[in-house]
């Protein structure tokens, strides 16, 4: 048979069984073909139907389940009415007041202390202006004293007190950040006039809550050999030299309630000279701390005829600068608290005093000492 011959060489109508078997199998696969894509269109309409079908009976059973959002309130345009309002009270005692209804508070102008958010602040209604800077003054409209304004308040109850006055400070930088930030803040602090950045440690000693004094230079017996500092108080000056150097003195610092004094054992045994200094004090509304280290000293009788508060320190507790022996004197200042009530001691900042003070100020605490300040230790003639 000829390879190449094909459909168009055989007579016409005719056609060889083999072409005939290719011409069937030809449309039975062409049939096959049009059945399976029937058949696949069919599954995939079935699929689609059946997805829908699922979702809208989940999307009605989620809407059954879903509570209808809430509809919005209508606004009432009418403003609410407003309670009348509870008629004032005046009040005398305001700490006794427990209400909520308004009250009018009546203070005494005598009894506000600093608040201590702004105790560092000196008052100003309570300085006057001078020569040598800012001096304290009784206020002229009320005659509050700096005596009363910058006091540290106490908790007033009886039982055995100890004042302690750390003084010294000022001049050494260090040992006055160290006293400052280490001592218990019922210590009183006192400042050297002629210390450095007096106005910066001040303000820092009353942020941390300590009553602040200004130790004055007065005249020892062996003067000018034993030397107290510049602008010393002196017996042979005239009142009017003295008053000289006191100002200079009191200018120095602000915020304080009295001064103690820095030797001067000739000046606190001469009537005249004292006589002087506590009428200025007086004037001034500020007290005096006598250190106790001269037996002749007549402060305590003068500071009472001129009406200034006064306190006498009974124990200097670092004239021996040791540990044993400082404990030795604090435990000398209970006792006598425990008998006459009150006891105040005097000390420097050493460091050794720092500590030891320090640390029997807590154990102190517990055998129920209370520490105060030394306006609190003071008599007061004018109370």
């Amino acid at each position: 048979m000829d390879p190449f011959r094909t459909e168009l060489d055989e007579p016409i109508g005719k056609v060889t069984p083999k072409r005939a078997l290719i011409g069937r199998k030809t449309k039975i696969a062409l049939l096959a073909v049009v059945c399976c894509a029937v058949a696949g269109a069919g599954i995939t309409a079935a699929f689609l139907w059946q997805n829908r079908f699922f979702e809208e009976k989940l999307s009605e059973a989620v809407a059954k389940v879903t509570p209808p959002p809430e509809q919005p309130k209508p606004v009432d345009a009418t403003p609410p009415k407003r309670a009348p309002a509870a008629p004032a009270i005046i009040r005398v005692n305001p700490e006794q007041h427990q209400g909520t209804d308004p009250v009018l508070i009546i203070r005494d102008p005598a009894t506000l202390a600093h608040n201590p958010l702004t105790a560092h602040l000196p008052d100003p209604s309570l300085l006057e202006d001078s020569a040598y800077g800012k001096l304290p003054i009784r206020d002229a409209e009320t005659g509050r004293r700096p005596f009363d304004a910058y006091a540290r308040p106490w908790s007033g109850a009886r039982g055995a007190r100890i004042a302690i006055v750390i003084g010294g400070l000022g001049i050494s930088q260090t040992g006055s950040q160290r006293a400052i930030e280490q001592l218990p803040s019922e210590i009183t602090l006192a400042f050297a006039p002629l210390g450095n950045s007096l106005d910066r440690w001040v303000q820092t000693a009353r942020r941390e809550g300590h009553e602040v004094m200004l130790q004055v230079p007065m005249e020892p017996f062996d003067y000018p050999r034993a030397n107290p500092g510049g602008n010393v108080l002196l017996v042979g000056d005239k009142s009017a030299g003295q008053l000289d150097n006191l100002h200079k003195n009191l200018a120095r610092i602000t915020s304080f309630t009295g001064v103690i004094n820095h030797m001067g054992a000739r000046y606190v045994s001469d009537a005249d000279a004292m006589d002087t200094l506590m009428t200025e004090l007086s004037a001034r509304g500020l007290g005096f701390l006598d250190d106790g280290t001269s037996a002749r000293s007549v402060a305590k009788e003068v500071a009472l005829v001129q009406r200034v508060p006064f306190a006498a320190a009974d124990a200097s507790i670092d004239l021996v600068p040791d540990r044993a022996a400082i404990l030795a004197k604090l435990d000398e200042l209970e006792r006598i608290a425990r008998v006459q009530g009150i006891a105040v001691g005097i000390g420097s900042s050493l460091d050794v005093t720092v500590d030891t003070v320090t640390e029997w100020s807590r154990e102190a605490r517990k055998r129920g000492i209370e520490l105060i300040p030394f306006s609190a230790a003071a008599f007061d003639p004018e109370q």
